[in-house]
C-alpha cells in the first residue's frame, strides 16, 4: 500500500479539527466500525470495532477482543494545529474589509503571511430536528494577511516582532462586499439567522506534495500532528482485526494539545479513560480484572518531531540527529515533557526491530527547553507506560510544514507491530513480548 496516497488525503482533509474527526470517523466507518453516542446505552460484542466522538473533534476507537478484556494497546494523536480564530467576522480597516482573529497555539506568524487562506470550522446551526453541528468550509482562495512592503520597514529582514493584534488581521474584501455570515449560510444551505454560533478557524489552501528530485520530502499544512494521526490510524485499521489477543486495540485523536489539552476533548481531560471504563463496565469481568488491564496496557504517544535543520543544525542536539527518512522518532526528555523511559523506549525499540523499522532518537540540546505534548498529560488519567514517538520535519508550527516522505510508512509498520503483538506485563518492569 503506497501510504501516502490516504495520509495526503486526510492532511487535506483535516482543514480543522472537526474535518479532520468527521474524516477519522469516515475511514472508520468504511472499516465496519460502528459509531456509539456518549448518550447511548453501549452493548459491544466481542470481535466488533467501534468508536466514539466528543466535541466532534476528538475520536477514540477501539475492537473488542474475542477473549476476556485483559489490556489496553493504545496510540494517542491531536487533530489540532496551530492557527487563527476568528473572533469577529467584521471590521473597516482603510477602505477594506478584515476579519478579526486570535492566534490559537504557538506559531511561526511570518509564515502566515502573503498565502492564500480560507476559513474552516464547524457551525452550531437550527434546524427542523433542533439544534446541530455541522463542519463548514470555504473551499475558494479567500482571505489573505498581506506583509508589509519592505520599503516601509527597512529592518524587517533583522527581524520583526509580529504584533497579532496589528500585523496579523487577514483581508476579507472591499467595503460593502458579501459578509463572511453570507458566505457561510450560503455553503451550509440555511439562513444567516440560523447559524446561532460557530468555531471558525483561518486555514490555509495549499494541498500535501512531494517535493525533491525523486519525491524525496513533503510539504502541507498540519503535518504536526495529522501525519501521526493519519499514520496511527492506518497501523490500527491494518492491525486490529488480525489481532487475536485479549488486549484491546485502541486509537484515539484528542484536541487542542496546542493550547495545552485542557479541555473536555483534550489530553488532560477524562474522555480517552472514560471510554475505557466504560468499555471495562460494558464487558463481563472480575472485581480486580479493570486494574490487572492497566497493568498489562502500554500508550505510545505519537506527536511529531523536529528534525536537525541542515540550515541551523547547531540548534539541534549534536549527539542526537534526527533526520527526515530516517524512521520512526523515540522522544526523550529529562524534565519529562516526553514519558519515554527505559522500560517504554526498550519496549519500542522491540517493536521497531520486529517490524524492520528504523528508528531514531530526539532530545532538546541540554541548553534549550524543548514542546510539550499529549503524554505526560494524559498520564495524569491514564497511568500505564507511555512513550512519545513521532516522525520528522522541519518548519514546525509553520502555516506549511516539511517531512520525508519514506516515514510514513515507517510509522504504519510500527503501530501495526504494536498493535499485533503479544505483550504481556510478567511483573513491574518484566515483559513478555512476541
Amino acid at each position: 500500500m503506497d501510504v501516502l496516497t490516504p495520509v495526503f488525503d486526510f492532511i487535506n482533509a483535516g482543514v480543522s479539527p472537526w474535518h479532520a474527526a468527521a474524516h477519522a470517523a469516515r475511514l472508520l466507518g468504511e472499516a465496519g466500525y460502528t459509531r456509539l453516542e456518549d448518550a447511548a446505552y453501549w452493548n459491544l460484542e466481542p470481535g466488533h470495532g467501534y468508536y466514539t466522538t466528543r466535541n466532534n473533534s476528538a475520536v477514540v476507537a477501539w475492537r473488542v477482543p474475542t477473549h476476556a478484556l485483559g489490556g489496553w494497546r493504545v496510540t494517542a494523536s491531536h487533530s489540532d494545529s496551530p492557527t487563527w480564530l476568528i473572533k469577529n467576522y467584521k471590521a473597516e480597516r482603510a477602505g477594506c474589509t478584515c476579519l478579526v482573529t486570535e492566534g490559537y497555539g504557538g506559531m511561526n506568524m511570518a509564515s502566515w503571511l502573503d498565502r492564500p487562506l480560507s476559513v474552516a470550522g464547524r457551525a452550531l446551526c437550527r434546524t427542523p430536528n433542533g439544534v446541530a453541528s455541522r463542519n463548514v468550509y470555504l473551499d475558494r482562495d479567500l482571505l489573505i494577511i498581506p506583509s508589509l512592503a519592505i520599503h516601509m520597514d527597512r529592518k524587517v529582514n533583522e527581524g520583526h516582532k509580529y504584533n497579532p493584534q496589528l500585523d496579523m488581521q487577514p483581508l476579507y474584501g472591499a467595503p460593502g462586499c458579501p459578509r463572511l455570515e453570507a458566505l457561510l449560510a450560503e455553503e451550509l444551505g440555511c439562513p444567516a439567522a440560523d447559524i446561532l454560533d460557530a468555531d471558525l478557524l483561518l486555514t490555509p489552501r495549499q494541498k500535501a506534495t512531494r517535493l525533491g528530485p525523486e519525491g524525496e520530502f513533503f510539504a502541507a499544512p498540519r503535518i504536526d500532528d495529522l501525519e501521526c494521526a493519519a499514520t496511527t490510524l492506518l497501523g490500527f485499521l491494518e492491525a486490529a482485526p488480525q489481532t487475536d489477543s485479549a488486549c484491546a486495540p485502541v486509537w484515539a485523536m484528542l484536541d487542542n494539545e496546542e493550547v495545552g489539552s485542557g479541555t473536555r476533548q483534550g489530553a488532560q481531560s477524562s474522555f480517552l479513560r472514560d471510554t475505557l471504563d466504560r468499555i471495562f463496565d460494558a464487558l463481563p469481568h472480575s472485581a480486580q480484572g479493570q486494574y490487572r488491564a492497566l497493568a498489562n496496557s502500554v500508550c505510545l504517544s505519537a506527536d511529531n518531531a523536529h528534525a536537525t535543520h541542515p540550515n541551523f543544525a547547531d540548534k539541534a542536539d549534536p549527539a542526537n540527529p534526527v533526520r527526515l527518512n530516517g524512521g520512526v522518532v523515540l522522544k526523550t526528555n529529562a524534565s519529562q515533557k516526553y514519558t519515554t523511559n527505559a522500560l517504554s523506549g526498550g519496549l519500542v525499540r522491540q517493536l521497531a526491530a520486529m517490524a524492520g523499522v528504523p528508528l531514531q532518537r530526539f532530545a532538546n540540546r541540554a541548553d534549550m527547553p524543548g514542546g510539550s505534548t499529549l503524554g505526560n498529560l494524559q498520564s495524569h488519567t491514564l497511568p500505564i507506560p507511555m512513550a512519545d514517538i513521532g516522525l520528522a520535519q522541519l518548519g514546525m508550527h509553520a502555516a506549511v510544514e516539511t517531512a520525508g516522505t519514506a516515514d510514513a510508512a515507517a510509522m504504519v509498520a510500527l503501530t501495526a507491530q504494536f498493535y499485533r503483538c503479544h505483550l504481556r506485563a510478567l511483573g513491574d518492569g518484566v515483559y513478555d513480548i512476541e
